[in-house]
Formats: C-alpha cells, sequence, structure tokens
C-alpha cells in the first residue's frame, strides 16, 4: 500500500512521534498460590489458595514494556471479540496504549503460569491449533501512523500479523527512513529486508540457522552472519540469556558481545523487554550498539525485578511502570537513555521508603558539570530522611533557564553521573521549568535546595507543604560554582 500523506505520527495527544508495536498479542494469567505439602498421589506440589492476576501478553506486553518510554505507544495487533479478548483489551486501554485492531476470527491466545514462593511450577498454553484468521488490511491512515514512528518494533509470536500483506507492504516501505526491530518467531515470516536490527534468541537463531552447530559464543556469531545475509538486515543481535548478547552488523565487522549483569530471577518476558528498549533507544537517536548495549541492562533489571509478575502489578495499579533497581527514571517529555524505566518509579521507590516507616526527601536542579558542591549538598539532603530522590531538569528546560550555551552535559548523562551517587536513590527527569509534577507524584516529606535561597523564593514550597511536607534550605557552597567552573575553562582554552 502506497504511503500518502502520512501524518507526523503523534496520535494519542502525547507530543513526539510513536513508538508503533506491531505483532500478536496474548492475554498472560499468572495463578499465584501456596505450596506447603506434597500430594500423595505423585511426587508434586499441592498449590493453595490461588489468585489469578492478568496482563498483556507477546506483542501486548512488549507495548506495555514500551509505555515506560517518554513518548506515545500505537500497538498493531489482531483481537478477537471472545470474552478473553475483551478482557486483553482493556489491559491495553489501561496501560495507555492505543490499539489499532485488525480483528482475529477465532479465540485469543492465553498463557497461564502457576506460582508459589515467587518460581513457576508450570505454564499451561491455550493456543488454536491453527491461528485466526485476520480480519482486515491496514488503512491508509493506519498506514501513515506506521510511516511517522520514531521507531517500529516487529513482536512476532507466530499469531500471522506480521505475515499480512498490508503489513509488511508499509514495513518494507518504512524500513528505509525509520528504525525497524524484527523480534522474530520460528514460525512466523522471515523480516522484510533492510531493517534496522534482528534480535533471535540463542535457541531461535540454532533453529533458523540448522547449519552451524553447537551452542558456543563462536556458533551463535556464525548463526547471526549467516541469518544477516539471509535476511538482508543491517544488523543481527542474537540474545544468549544470562549471558547478554552479540551484535553483527557487517560481515567484515568485529561482533560486539555485550556481557549480563548475573541475575537471579524470572527471565519470562525479558526478550521483549530487550526489543522494545532496542527500539525506543534507538528513537532516540542511539546507535545500534548503544541500544543493544542498554537493552541487555534493561533486561537484566526486569528480571531482578521479578519480570512479568512486576508488570502484573503495575497493570493492576492501572499504569504500566516497570520497576527496576537501577535509580534512573525517565518523566514525561524526558529523554530516553540506556538504564530508562518509567515515570511511575519515583513514586514506587518513595511509597517503599514509607511503607518502612521511613522519610521521603527530595531535591531539583540542573546539576550541569557536577561538581563537589553539588555532591555535599546531595550528602547532606541524604542525611535528612531515609531516601533521595533527584528531579533533573532536560536539556530543553535548562535552555530556557541558563541561556542557549547551556547545558553543556546532557541530560541522560547528568542523570546518569547522580545516578551512580551513593547518597541517591533515584533521578526523575522532568521537562517542565518547575518540577511541580514530578514532585506530585513524588510527594516529598523533605524539599530539599542547596544555595542562598529564602523559603519564600522557593516555587515550590506551597506545594510541598499542601500534603505536609517541609521546604529547607541547605547552606550554600560559595566555592563551587557550575558558571566558574564554564568561565575558568573558557578562559583558559
Amino acid at each position: 500500500m502506497p504511503l500518502q500523506n502520512a501524518p507526523s505520527g503523534d496520535s494519542s495527544g502525547v507530543g513526539g512521534a510513536p513508538l508503533v508495536v506491531i505483532g500478536d498479542a496474548l492475554l498472560d494469567q499468572d495463578m499465584t498460590g501456596v505450596v506447603r505439602r506434597i500430594s500423595p498421589e505423585a511426587p508434586v506440589p499441592v498449590v493453595d489458595q490461588l489468585e489469578a492476576s492478568y496482563r498483556p501478553g507477546g506483542a501486548g506486553l512488549a507495548a506495555a514494556l514500551g509505555t515506560r518510554h517518554s513518548r506515545p505507544v500505537v500497538l498493531v495487533t489482531a483481537l478477537a471479540g471472545d470474552e478473553r479478548g475483551v478482557a486483553l483489551a482493556g489491559l491495553l486501554s489501561g496501560c495507555g496504549i492505543r490499539v489499532l485492531d485488525l480483528g482475529l476470527a477465532g479465540s485469543t491466545p492465553v498463557k497461564s503460569r502457576i506460582r508459589a514462593d515467587q518460581q513457576s511450577l508450570l505454564m499451561l498454553s491455550e493456543q488454536p491449533p491453527v491461528p485466526g484468521r485476520i480480519g482486515r488490511q491496514l488503512s491508509q491512515a493506519e498506514c501513515g501512523i506506521i510511516a511517522g514512528a520514531a521507531a517500529v518494533l516487529v513482536s512476532d509470536y507466530g499469531g500471522g500479523v506480521a505475515r499480512q500483506p498490508s503489513v509488511r507492504a508499509v514495513l518494507s516501505e518504512v524500513a528505509a527512513h525509520v528504525p525497524v526491530v524484527w523480534d522474530i518467531h520460528p514460525a512466523g515470516p522471515a523480516p522484510v529486508p533492510g531493517v534496522r536490527l534482528v534480535t533471535p534468541n540463542a535457541r531461535e537463531a540454532e533453529t533458523l540457522a540448522a547449519s552451524v552447530t553447537g551452542q558456543t559464543l563462536s556458533a551463535d556469531i556464525d548463526r547471526a552472519r549467516l541469518l544477516l545475509a539471509e535476511w538482508r538486515s543491517a544488523s543481527v543481535a542474537v540474545t544468549r540469556g544470562s549471558a547478554g548478547a552479540v551484535l553483527v552488523d557487517g560481515q567484515d565487522s568485529l561482533p560486539l558481545v555485550v556481557p549480563a549483569r548475573a541475575i537471579r530471577g524470572d527471565s519470562c518476558g525479558a526478550g521483549d523487554c530487550f526489543a522494545v528498549t532496542v527500539a525506543a533507544l534507538l528513537a532516540e537517536g542511539c546507535l545500534v550498539s548503544e541500544a543493544v548495549t542498554g537493552a541487555v541492562e534493561a533486561a537484566a533489571r526486569f528480571v531482578a525485578a521479578g519480570g512479568p509478575a512486576s508488570v502484573t502489578a503495575a497493570v493492576a495499579a492501572a499504569g504500566v511502570p516497570v520497576p527496576a533497581t537501577v535509580s534512573l527514571v525517565s518523566a514525561a517529555g524526558s529523554q530516553v537513555c540506556p538504564g530508562t524505566v518509567g515515570p511511575g518509579e519515583g513514586a514506587r521507590i518513595a511509597a517503599e521508603t514509607r511503607a518502612a516507616g521511613g522519610l521521603v526527601v527530595a531535591t531539583s536542579g540542573c546539576f550541569d558539570i557536577l561538581h563537589a558542591g553539588h555532591v555535599a549538598m546531595l550528602g547532606q539532603a541524604r542525611t535528612l530522611g531515609d531516601c533521595l530522590i533527584v528531579c533533573l531538569n532536560d536539556d530543553d528546560s535548562v535552555r530556557r533557564l541558563k541561556g542557549d550555551d547551556r547545558p553543556i552535559v546532557s541530560a541522560q548523562d547528568r542523570a546518569s553521573v547522580l545516578a551512580a551517587l551513593a547518597v541517591v536513590d533515584a533521578v526523575v527527569i522532568f521537562g517542565e521549568d518547575r518540577p511541580d509534577r514530578a514532585l506530585r507524584e513524588i510527594r516529598p516529606d523533605v524539599y530539599v535546595k542547596g544555595g542562598d535561597y529564602r523559603i519564600d523564593e522557593v516555587l515550590e514550597a506551597p506545594l510541598v507543604a499542601s500534603w505536609g511536607g517541609q521546604t529547607v534550605v541547605l547552606p550554600y557552597f560559595e566555592r563551587w560554582s557550575t558558571t566558574q567552573m564554564i568561565n575558568k575553562i573558557a578562559q583558559r582554552g
């Protein structure tokens, strides 16, 4: 289908071109209970007190994880009209995802896991022996939304969406100018030529490149090179579970091996987390190597945080912030960088601190060229409570406040440095001139400003007071000044 008069891609009322996910959505169900005994009839655990919880699965999970990034998410999928399909549609809508539903003549695929003590005991798959028939082609307007995407992830689960003719036609056209990531499935079609990255896992690569034998790193590299030539893609990354990933972006180039941190936890959904993170980082202009590196770390954090169980809890709370052990957070309007997690993370850390009887401390600022004065102030702020959340101006707001020649250091780098400090528990990037929205989410007990402010000059003080919080000013460190440091560097230059 030729693309004509494609819209800008801002399709959800949120600024910015969307992240588009295309693929087969499933309904995931967790049946969680308690094991206290082994059955006398067979050596199997008896699970009592089962409680069911639900979340989007397949491409739906990838889209839900995509909502942690600072742009709208559009999911192109095919939903059945049965009761489970209606429930799945409601879950997707509740996650803030715009769904372009092609319709599915059949039943909703369901994957159920029986869990106890944070472990999966059994997985049940309810999928029709033959995938249901997809109801319609993409419309011209829907093709325009895909063409206007910041990036596209094809999350193929073998259900037929990636094989649909109008989907393949538009992907063939947009691959030349939009980053397309293809998370392939052995039962699905080959990627269209020219996609930016294909992401088989090691088992899928072994199936798809059967002529290469062995489970070594060298074998995975050989498979990646073979599949790169077969698919005519720009690059192939074979994900290797706890061993990380290996990236090949040319037959003559050296492969990039990205190790993963040693993490114990539920790895279900880690591949979806990896793929959507790659797509989101490519949308922000990262190199493929940077995106793969960031996605390996994001997948490790996802597993450490409980994997899909953490997403289930977030869906139950009518949102999909992805809990993580890393403390770098992106609020609405912020840039996305490796390690960035959803806008609710700061609020989650604050809530956990309060639940443990602790005090939440927050501060805000540009922190351009972090210096010893900043570090001293942050250290003092941390002593006032049990967690410290830093609200960080993004690049545009710094320019508005400081001038066109600032910031010197980008928001993602400033956030990374701040998050590495032991005294900082979370960093929330905000795009407004004042951090009011971030503060409303966090609701700190103590709000700290460093410098020579009077309390009536801290414009956020009335807001913090509205929930009983206290605004304080720490001593001004006259010895250190970002502006003076910049001037000194310029004079020496």
